[in-house]
């Protein structure tokens, strides 16, 4: 199975390093000296990397055979790809990834079916869960403990607690309906 875990940023100096926008929790192990990566465009790649260090807290690449800036500004927004064993899990207890995620069902507390994930989109503040609903449409869910009470792989599903007008747009109609009253009426 393939995991992005970095996308390259632009050129560092002058001797082929490049900036990396990291996608994964485990760095040290996906992106260390020797790493072999496919790309995204695959043209691009595979890359094997040489070096990495830590620069004014981002992290720096430099790969076999790019010795110079042009080499490397070349690789920028290509996407680096990791093969990972399907059966892995993440070191951490409450981390997952990607693929685990996919297609789980989505419930509230209460029971009543939210949709399915069909994708998840990674910002940098946050995780998101794009979740298709039974009628088509999408409603995003914020990957975060106070919305996401439980992952359970088991019965692949995942248990949310939404706040007000996150999946049902009536709340927001409440609110709306409940506030003052204008009226239309001109004063003379």
């Amino acid at each position: 199975m393939q995991l992005v875990v970095a996308r390259i940023g632009r050129a560092h100096g002058i001797k082929g390093e490049v900036t990396v926008e990291v996608r994964t929790d485990e760095p040290e192990l996906r992106l260390a000296p020797g790493a072999v990566l496919a790309t995204d465009p695959a043209a691009t790649g595979p890359l094997t990397i040489e070096t990495g260090r830590v620069h004014s807290g981002r992290l720096l690449l430099r790969f076999e055979g790019v010795r110079d800036r042009t080499a490397a500004e070349a690789l920028r927004n290509t996407l680096l790809i990791a093969e990972v064993d399907p059966e892995e899990l993440p070191e951490e207890e409450d981390e997952y990834y990607d693929h685990q995620l996919m297609d789980l069902d989505v419930v509230t507390e209460d029971g009543v079916e939210v949709g399915r994930i069909t994708e998840i989109s990674h910002l940098p503040s946050q995780d998101l869960f794009i979740v298709e609903r039974p009628d088509g449409s999408e409603v995003m869910i914020p990957f975060v403990e106070e919305i996401v009470a439980e992952i359970d792989l088991a019965e692949q599903k995942a248990v949310i607690t939404p706040p007000p007008g996150l999946i049902d747009d009536q709340a927001v109609g409440d609110e709306v309906a409940d506030g003052p009253s204008v009226s239309s009426r001109g004063e003379s």
